[in-house]
């Protein structure tokens, strides 16, 4: 993994080393941190690199912001501004996953969210598959519950409530599975550690709505458009019970990192036939070309580096 060169810190950019913070910085001791998750692709036909939906992906870290009472000085397109610049100034020709972060900056002991000051930071880092098993996961129901909107807000994404998620993923991987399918406070399927989830059942792709205590995913939003005006798919975004997910004919799981990852297993029971179904298959491959703007018609979802 190479990490950036660069990074747009506090308000200028520095060389990456240089961009730390103190230990008594607020969002260090108390997790008053929110940040996104946000990819470019490197399409070698047209030699350029291209950023998947940024505009979507600031967007939702601003709505982050708000809930956690936070402000800075830029909006959507100033911080696209910012990251095509930081892009630029390390020449990538690869792809890449960037980072940006805004969070309490001041220093000191208290927990609370007000009177505080807010900073921006941003790096990048080479990237290539989140989970090496994605096209054949092999998933198990976590005993962790999924955190509730009126505990901390799953549909914001705040620092601190990815103890959640690390506790998630690290028992499902200890105990030989590549990911978990979590739970929501009523039982019903919410999404996995840090992926939202889709089964197939009777030839309908069904998703949990955001009301189900889910990250509102930007790849997720993507995928759903792609089926219903690509594939002709039925999408429906409903409460999904535990053992539907035994029976569904596909399952898979979507995120920013994660793509969209197959499974074939949960808790040893094969989906389907066990191997990654059509539907799935379709959707990783017209993915993957509209996020490298292969495709004519989805091109506004992507902001390419050196473009005009």
């Amino acid at each position: 993994m190479d990490l950036s060169k660069h990074a747009f810190f506090e308000g200028k950019f520095i060389r990456f080393e240089d961009a730390k913070i103190n230990i008594a910085v607020h969002g260090f001791l108390y997790g008053t941190t929110v940040f996104s998750g946000m990819r470019a692709y490197w399409n070698e036909e047209k030699k350029g690199l291209f950023v998947f939906r940024p505009y979507d992906h600031f967007h939702r870290l601003l709505d982050s912001a708000k809930i956690m009472s936070m402000s800075i000085p830029y909006d959507e397109q100033g911080l696209i501004n910012l990251t095509l610049e930081l892009l630029r100034k390390d020449n990538w020709q690869q792809d890449v996953y960037l980072r940006p972060t805004i969070y309490k900056a001041d220093m000191g002991i208290g927990v609370r969210l007000h009177n505080l000051r807010d900073e921006f930071s941003m790096f990048v880092t080479s990237f290539d598959k989140y989970l090496s098993n994605d096209s054949n996961a092999h998933l198990t129901f976590s005993s962790w519950r999924r955190i509730d909107d009126n505990s901390i807000p799953a549909r914001g994404k705040i620092s601190g409530a990815y103890a959640n998620s690390a506790l998630i993923k690290t028992d499902a991987n200890r105990a030989g599975f590549d990911e978990a399918i979590v739970l929501d406070q009523d039982g019903q399927v919410s999404e996995g550690s840090a992926m939202n989830f889709f089964m197939v059942r009777d030839g309908v792709l069904v998703t949990p709505p955001a009301t189900d205590n889910i990250l509102e995913g930007i790849t997720r939003r993507s995928v759903i458009e792609l089926a219903r005006e690509e594939l002709g798919i039925q999408v429906v975004e409903r409460s999904i019970d535990r053992t539907e997910v035994f029976i569904a004919e596909e399952l898979f799981m979507t995120g920013t990192a994660a793509q969209i990852v197959a499974a074939t297993k949960v808790d040893y029971r094969p989906i389907g036939d066990g191997v990654m179904g059509p539907i799935t298959t379709k959707l990783r491959a017209l993915f993957d070309d509209v996020v490298r703007a292969k495709h004519p018609k989805y091109q506004h979802w992507n902001v390419e580096v050196n473009g005009g």
